[in-house]
């Protein structure tokens, strides 16, 4: 590729290109430059990639964690004098050094934020190879620790981009809004003049430009040891920026000389102020505000942490449209379009360092960390949705330092950190979860609440928050929720009574200690859609309650769950891995969304059984104020929402299904008076099954060819066996593969059956062979398929 033209032409005009395609891999641990480039086994991959992004989530136990290399041949078809020519890494997991035509030219510790590598020097005209070794290899000296409950994923895990700059430039453009309200505001900035050279005629230019690329505000600025203030003090009426109207703005930044433009800048501005009132409700823009919250961990089937642009934005959205106005970036700093579409779309972020479990380290990890905390905030100091950073989550559990737990300590540097982010950044808030010695040190504390999974009943939510909105002066409750396996159903949900103590709701380290609904619990999608709509409901109707943020969005990957339901899965999200959504999701929805829409509880639970003339509860989770349901075509009557009631705010129905086929549909009535329906047809059955007896497997075709294999336990009278949750295995013996690794309901060959049925998606390699499969677990030895 070209990065750069002749060298007659001046003024040339900042570029950066993404360099993502045609890369090399290598698997191979060696730290030595020479011996990687006398390998033969170099791979052609594209950019983002993670090694991880099967091996993670297979059925063996671990993951790679070491080091690999990427190569990248660049041409270079002239060089500018005096211009600088670098190499700008989103993120490289988790340490990385950096060459170019053999010589190393950098590199970088901590794999979830941006940095810049110079090549200036090491580059030529013609032919260059780029060499990278990314590690994330056990280094308890880097933050997250490894005993977090999720995978490290190794590798360029985001964009790679090659930047060109003019001899004389601007950067490190940094915007804040010291003064905001919704008649007048204020914009203060400074920028890096760079090779400015005590020139007098050089000016800095600044243009604040409407969403229509308008010029609202302009003025020069002098330059001061290679550095300009940008100040407009009266911004009249400015339009806000809000979760529902997020009014963006663009800052221009130009270095110019007796009125020619040398070199330009610019990002977006948000004009907005917040405020967390004592021992009460979050106020935005001098509204109060209820934060409806979610967290979202990076990483998606097939490719782990390697997500591309559309990806994350697609996750992004689906949270926006879920109705949800807060976003926690678990446990670490994310790819920077995340933080461009929660600008865009109106998401509150709060931010993390990633200092995730392991305790207090020693010197070099304190100076790794420190170096962290400031590289999050240079980064991303400018997006207005940010309202947080935080120093971390359950800091102190599983210290990987001796005495790495010791409370005097922590608090000694969390003040230190702390500190130091008021210093980078006055005007946001600082947060911690689940340090409670430290939760006077920071501004905003999140204490461990998990009623009804890890402990209690959900039941008991309303007297944990009310204990801690008296205790705390600026609570927030982060993490709630519980795992659910898509699919799973049951007539009667576990609720723990006479298992469990029932008033307790905090998570013990060691959650063996005490019984707990995650342990003993049917992981069905019918109790977490009530766990979910009780915790809404208390939430909703808190006037005080600053709010809640539900854990998490998606299922995600961690090494420490490998006998779940899907293994090396943590279920807890309202989408699976893939971002389809479980019943949870329209829970949320139906409390959180303009939206209108209503949904039948539940589109994955088909096939039922009962006795006859017992009823059994239908709910419809809807945002419209009345609902009314049908069966079979006769209505059961309409429902006025209720957001007291519980559950589904009342929209709930007791009836009498028929033997056989069963249709429902459901109409809801929006304000304006119009209509919106929801259908499902449901088979129920009088006969219970009996023991299941064996598996047999069916196929149906895609649309894309590939194939659904389905496995269905049976009894002795051929009746699916609804109760039969155990575990199957697939596997593909002829003419295919299976869709595997990937953490979803189809994309893994351990699973545990949903009401006793499992599936697999299936790519055949050829239609005039024969494709084979096999399922099988411990009871049942083997059931054959063969496709013609």
């Amino acid at each position: 590729m070209s990065c750069g033209v002749s060298s007659k032409e001046k003024n040339q005009e900042r570029s950066k290109v993404n360099i993502n395609d045609n890369w090399l891999y290598l698997e191979n641990d060696t730290k030595s430059i020479d011996d990687a480039l006398k390998q033969n086994d170099w791979e052609n991959i594209n950019l983002p990639h993670s090694w991880n992004a099967l091996d993670a989530t297979d059925l063996e136990a671990g993951y790679r964690r070491s080091g690999s290399w990427y190569k990248k041949e660049m041409d270079v078809s002239s060089i500018i004098s005096g211009f600088t020519y670098q190499l700008y890494f989103e993120g490289v997991n988790i340490t990385s050094e950096v060459y170019v035509n053999g010589k190393k030219v950098g590199g970088h510790v901590g794999g979830y934020i941006g940095f810049t590598i110079d090549i200036t020097e090491a580059i030529s005209i013609g032919s260059n190879i780029i060499l990278v070794r990314a590690d994330n290899g056990y280094d308890p000296e880097i933050i997250p620790s490894q005993k977090s409950d999720f995978f490290i994923f190794g590798g360029i895990t985001r964009d790679v981009w090659l930047e060109t700059l003019p001899d004389q430039y601007v950067s490190n453009l940094k915007i804040t809004t010291p003064k905001v309200s919704a008649s007048n505001a204020e914009l203060q900035a400074t920028v890096s003049v760079n090779n400015a050279d005590n020139n007098s005629n050089l000016k800095v230019k600044a243009s604040l430009l409407d969403a229509n690329g308008k010029s609202i505000k302009s003025s020069l600025f002098d330059i001061t040891d290679n550095t300009s203030e940008i100040n407009f003090k009266t911004i009249e009426n400015p339009k806000l920026w809000g979760t529902d109207n997020p009014n963006l703005y663009t800052l221009l930044v130009e270095l110019v000389e007796n009125e020619m433009v040398k070199d330009k800048i610019s990002d977006r501005v948000g004009f907005r102020w917040f405020e967390f009132k004592d021992h009460g409700a979050f106020y935005l823009n001098g509204k109060r505000l209820l934060l409806r919250g979610t967290h979202r961990h990076e990483e998606h089937a097939g490719v782990g942490a390697a997500m591309s642009n559309a990806q994350h934005r697609t996750d992004i959205e689906l949270i926006k449209d879920m109705g949800a106005n807060f976003v926690r970036l678990a446990h670490y700093p994310q790819d920077p379009e995340v933080y461009k579409a929660c600008d865009e779309l109106g998401l509150l972020v709060w931010d993390e360092l990633p200092w995730c479990r392991g305790g207090l380290g020693n010197d070099v990890w304190k100076a790794n960390t420190k170096t962290m905390l400031k590289e999050i905030i240079e980064q991303n100091f400018n997006h207005p949705s940010i309202i947080l950073w935080s120093m971390g989550n359950e800091i102190y559990w599983l210290p990987d330092f001796e005495d790495g737990d010791n409370r005097e300590n922590i608090n000694v540097y969390l003040k230190e950190l702390h500190d130091y982010s008021h210093e980078l950044d006055p005007s946001r808030k600082t947060a911690i979860r689940k340090y409670y010695e430290g939760a006077d040190i920071v501004d905003v504390f999140s204490p461990s609440i998990w009623s009804g999974w890890y402990s209690g009943s959900y039941k008991s939510y309303q007297k944990a928050i009310d204990q801690y909105k008296a205790e705390y002066p600026h609570f927030l409750h982060a993490e709630y929720g519980g795992s659910s396996h898509l699919g799973r159903h049951t007539e009667t949900p576990i609720t723990g009574e006479g298992k469990i103590q029932a008033d307790g709701w905090e998570e013990a380290i060691v959650q063996t200690d005490v019984a707990n609904i995650a342990q003993i619990g049917d992981w069905s999608e019918n109790y977490i859609v009530d766990l979910f709509d009780w915790h809404l409901r208390i939430s909703e109707n808190d006037t005080t309650f600053v709010g809640n943020i539900q854990w998490a969005f998606k299922d995600f990957g961690t090494p420490l769950r490998p006998e779940n339901a899907i293994p090396y899965m943590n279920q807890k999200g309202l989408v699976d891995r893939a971002g389809n959504p479980k019943d949870a999701f329209y829970v949320f929805k139906s409390y959180w969304s303009d939206e209108p829409f209503t949904y039948i509880e539940s589109h994955t639970w088909t096939e039922r059984q009962g006795p006859k003339g017992v009823a059994r509860d239908i709910s419809v989770y809807s945002n419209c104020p009345q609902v009314e349901l049908f069966l079979n075509g006769k209505s059961l009557g309409a429902k006025q929402r209720d957001i007291q009631a519980f559950p589904a705010a009342g929209l709930n129905w007791n009836i009498n299904f028929k033997e056989g086929e069963n249709t429902l549909v459901s109409v809801g009535k929006t304000k304006e008076g119009k209509d919106v329906k929801d259908e499902l047809k449901l088979n129920y059955r009088f006969t219970k099954n009996n023991k299941a007896k064996g598996l047999k497997l069916d196929y149906k075709i895609f649309e894309n060819g590939n194939y659904l294999v389905t496995a269905i336990a049976y009894d002795s009278k051929g009746l699916r066996c609804l109760d039969y949750e155990n575990r199957v295995y697939f596997q593909c013996l002829s003419g295919g593969e299976t869709f595997k690794s990937l953490g979803t309901p189809t994309g893994s060959e351990s699973i545990e059956m949903a009401n006793g049925k499992a599936s697999i998606e299936v790519k055949r390699h050829s239609k005039d062979k024969q494709l084979k499969m096999m399922v099988l677990n411990q009871n049942f030895k083997g059931t054959y398929l063969t496709i013609d």
